[in-house]
């Protein structure tokens, strides 16, 4: 009867065990049937982050557009440029026109990269279009000092400080901020009003 006893609780106590084993391994199979089927319908989240380097986040979101295979929300890493946010992306299609971006410049939060297309794959209508928009304003919160330079009253030394306060103090909320960087005066800030965009 002891034996029967002591080693009939033993034998309860290995059969709790084991269905509990049982029921969490069904849970975690559960849980990756789930993730089979997001990753099977597609859906990615909002935000992809870029895990691909190893790269530490600094909270830089981009928004990719435009003729890349993928476009969406990347988040980036400090001092990455706007190739990786496309290789991001999937690279480019067939289509883009990868002189309609800079790729050798540096990510900034809250940046849109628009891949467009070349311009003998656009429709006659899309072709009116960009034509008709001439010339084509610098977005200076983006742009490099070689496209600043291109700016009436605009010299080497000039981009160059417009470059470094941006990077030193973000981006430009409006016009008026520019009175802030070292050369730039009324007089000057008059002239580049109609030739330069903000965001």
């Amino acid at each position: 009867m002891i034996f029967l006893k002591k080693y009939g609780w033993i034998s309860l106590i290995i059969f709790i065990f084991m269905l509990l084993m049982f029921i969490n391994l069904n849970q975690e199979g559960v849980v990756q049937v789930e993730e089979a089927l997001t990753a099977e319908k597609g859906e990615k989240p909002a935000i992809v982050k870029n895990e691909s380097k190893g790269v530490p986040s600094a909270g830089l979101v981009v928004d990719v557009k435009g003729e890349v295979m993928h476009p969406g929300i990347y988040e980036m890493g400090e001092g990455e440029r706007v190739n990786e946010a496309i290789q991001l992306a999937g690279g480019l299609t067939e289509k883009a026109d990868e002189t309609s971006v800079n790729l050798a410049e540096k990510v900034q939060d809250e940046m849109v990269i628009l891949v467009t297309k070349e311009a003998e794959e656009m429709t006659p209508v899309e072709s009116v279009e960009r034509s008709s928009i001439a010339p084509a304003k610098v977005r200076i919160n983006y742009a490099a000092s070689e496209e600043i330079q291109t700016l009436p009253g605009i010299g080497p030394s000039k981009a160059d400080a417009i470059v470094q306060y941006r990077d030193e103090n973000g981006l430009f909320k409006d016009t008026e901020s520019l009175l802030n960087v070292t050369g730039i005066g009324d007089k000057t800030l008059e002239t580049l009003e109609e030739h330069i965009q903000i965001p």
